[in-house]
C-alpha cells in the first residue's frame, strides 16, 4: 500500500513537471506580473509609445529636442571660413545651403510666414546697402526671419545694424570683421522672441586660418503669435 502511494506521488510529480515544461510561463513569473500589474501603468506605457513615435516624426531639421505640435522647427549654421557656406533649415527642409548652391558671402536670409510656416523669401544680402535696407524694411510683422553670416558680416551699415537691433538682436551692432553670426526672430512682437549666437574671431583661438568656428542655433517657433522656445545645441 505504501509503495502504491509513493508511486502515485512520483507519477503526479512527473505530470506536474511535464505540464510546467510545456507551459511557456513560469507560474511564479505570472504571479509576480499579476501582483505588479496596474491597468493605469499599461495605459501610460501605450501613451508613451505613441508620444515616442510622434516625437521621432516631428524632430525636424535634426533639432536635439522635437518641437511641440503646432510649432515650426529651425536650425541655422553660419558659414565656415570662406569655403563652406551656411545652412538654414526650416520645418524639415533645407532652404539655403552650399549643396543647394543658393548661399553667398555676406548675410543669407530666409523669411517665413509665422502662422502658416510657408517660406516666402530666401535671399543673399550682399548687394548695395540700400537694397538690403529696402528688403529688411519690407518684412511684415509676425514673419519668422532666419539669418546666417558667411565669410564676413561686417559689411552691414549702421542703418542695417539698427534694423536688426530693432528686430531684437543684441549683437548686430557689435559684429566685427569675420565674426560668425546667426539670428532667428519673429518680427513685430511687443516682447521680441529671438535666438542668436555669435563666435568672435580671435587669431589665437580661431578654428580655421583667419576665421572662428561656426555659430549655430536651433529652436521652435509657435504658429501662435508670441510663443517660442529655445533648444540649445
Amino acid at each position: 500500500m505504501k509503495y502504491k502511494v509513493a508511486l502515485n506521488l512520483v507519477a503526479g510529480l512527473i505530470i506536474l513537471l511535464i505540464i510546467w515544461q510545456i507551459n511557456p510561463f513560469n507560474s511564479g513569473d505570472i504571479a509576480a506580473e499579476l501582483d505588479g500589474y496596474d491597468e493605469n501603468d499599461h495605459r501610460k506605457l501605450k501613451v508613451n509609445e505613441e508620444l515616442s513615435g510622434l516625437d521621432s516624426a516631428t524632430a525636424k531639421c535634426g533639432v536635439s529636442k522635437p518641437c511641440r505640435p503646432g510649432h515650426f522647427a529651425f536650425r541655422i549654421r553660419s558659414g565656415a571660413a570662406n569655403t563652406i557656406g551656411p545652412k538654414i533649415c526650416f520645418e524639415g527642409k533645407t532652404i539655403m545651403s552650399t549643396a543647394r548652391n543658393n548661399v553667398g558671402g555676406g548675410l543669407d536670409i530666409v523669411v517665413a510666414n509665422g502662422q502658416t510656416g510657408v517660406v516666402e523669401n530666401a535671399r543673399i544680402l550682399n548687394g548695395s546697402p540700400q537694397e538690403t535696407v529696402s528688403f529688411l524694411r519690407d518684412i511684415k510683422p509676425g514673419m519668422i526671419v532666419l539669418v546666417a553670416s558667411f565669410d564676413n558680416a561686417n559689411g552691414m551699415t549702421d542703418e542695417i545694424r539698427n534694423i536688426f537691433s530693432g528686430m531684437g538682436s543684441s549683437k548686430a551692432r557689435s559684429i566685427k570683421f569675420r565674426d560668425n553670426w546667426v539670428f532667428a526672430v519673429r518680427t513685430g512682437m511687443e516682447s521680441t522672441l529671438h535666438f542668436e549666437k555669435i563666435t568672435v574671431t580671435d587669431d589665437k583661438n580661431n578654428l580655421y586660418d583667419g576665421w572662428p568656428e561656426t555659430a549655430e542655433v536651433e529652436g521652435c517657433f509657435s504658429s501662435i503669435v508670441g510663443q517660442a522656445y529655445l533648444v540649445d545645441v
